[in-house]
């Protein structure tokens, strides 16, 4: 798994520290950062006070905003005690995000109000490279970072992006920085933090490209599963997610769901959706659970939640699930969700929910 977390924001820093100190005796606010409407001292203010920001939302738990304060330099601070400010909140983030339990989500407005430990990495890590990039622009001083940091970035923020043939590249045209053969130029953009969608003892938690290669490698994806976790058909499901995000047809809030349990914080199951709502507003949906977790109601209570969530759309009229003729118990999670069957074969036996 492409890892997010204190170590990728300490090398972040590191790297924006070691571009932009030899030209620490200009005076960076009499020069526009790249294509930012910023002069160079701005935006270094800009990148500690995102730094300091991130780390007090996740580590004050805030829920609704951010909290309310923000960083001023002392008077006559010059550009070397601006980039101790960045290297020491660049720390504060990296210290926050190791302390962190990986369940605790805190307040980002983009784009489901919340972010968890590795969103406020990826954010962070995000705001330095890219300003990093800024500021080298304006300034004309050579930085790039790391192929694997600006693949991390993407991988955890752009789920929405097709990979390009180098990530850096492909980040700085993501963000509107730069051009890539064969794509529009881009001229708004958000990053996207995983959507999680609460039931009444689980939570369904997004899974990030980052964590479905993981998946799909043997891996645990960065979740604490229940003995016999993770199920192969959520491996199976990661591995479908992980070739819509290479091939550029991934919508994230239609992608899977690691069902997490509350209570414990452990991963029981997988649930998600197949694709894409079709354009008459119909999506199929697919679930497992492990052996464990089974016959406690879980796999119906996060159905409901999924089903609710989805029909509360605009562009989903309809769900629809296939399951096999002999997995009874299947359908009788389906059923209890509210869903109907609609046709039988042999093999399978169909079943729909529609919007009311």
């Amino acid at each position: 798994m492409r890892a997010m977390g204190g170590d990728q924001i300490e090398e972040a820093v590191a790297g924006c520290v070691a571009a932009l100190r030899p030209a620490v005796t200009r005076d960076w606010t009499e020069v526009t950062a790249g294509r930012l409407d910023w002069n160079c001292h701005e935006t270094a203010v800009h990148v500690a006070d995102d730094l300091v920001a991130y780390a007090a939302n996740l580590a004050g738990r805030a829920q609704d905003a951010y909290v309310p304060f923000e960083l001023r330099l002392d008077d006559g601070t010059d550009n070397s005690g601006l980039l101790h400010v960045i290297e020491t909140t660049g720390a504060l983030l990296a210290a926050t995000v190791r302390t962190t339990p990986r369940d605790v989500r805190a307040f980002h407005p983009y784009p489901f109000r919340s972010a968890d430990r590795a969103g406020f990495a990826a954010m962070g890590v995000a705001e330095v490279v890219l300003h990093t990039h800024d500021m080298a622009v304006g300034l004309g001083l050579p930085y790039r970072p790391s192929e694997e940091l600006a693949e991390s970035v993407l991988a955890w923020l752009f789920p929405h992006v097709q990979p390009g043939p180098a990530a850096w590249p492909t980040l700085l045209w993501a963000t509107g920085r730069g051009e890539l053969p064969g794509r529009a130029p881009v001229t708004e953009w958000r990053w996207r933090n995983n959507l999680v969608i609460p039931a009444e003892r689980l939570d369904l938690v997004g899974i990030r490209p980052a964590e479905a290669r993981d998946l799909c490698l043997g891996g645990d994806g960065g979740f604490e599963w229940v003995d016999g976790g993770p199920y192969e058909g959520t491996r199976e499901a990661a591995g479908f997610l992980l070739k819509a995000y290479e091939g550029g047809v991934h919508r994230p809030e239609f992608g899977v769901f690691a069902l997490v349990r509350r209570a414990d914080g452990r991963a029981i199951g997988g649930m998600g959706f197949h694709s894409a709502p079709d354009e008459d507003g119909r999506v199929e949906i697919g679930y497992d659970l492990t052996e464990a977790a089974r016959g406690n109601g879980y796999a119906t209570e996060a159905l409901r939640a999924l089903a609710g969530w989805a029909l509360a759309r605009d562009d989903v009229r309809s769900l629809f699930a296939a399951i096999e003729s002999a997995n009874t118990p299947s359908q009788a999670v389906v059923a209890r969700a509210g869903f109907v069957k609609v046709s039988e074969d042999e093999e399978r036996v169909a079943f729909a929910l529609r919007a009311k």
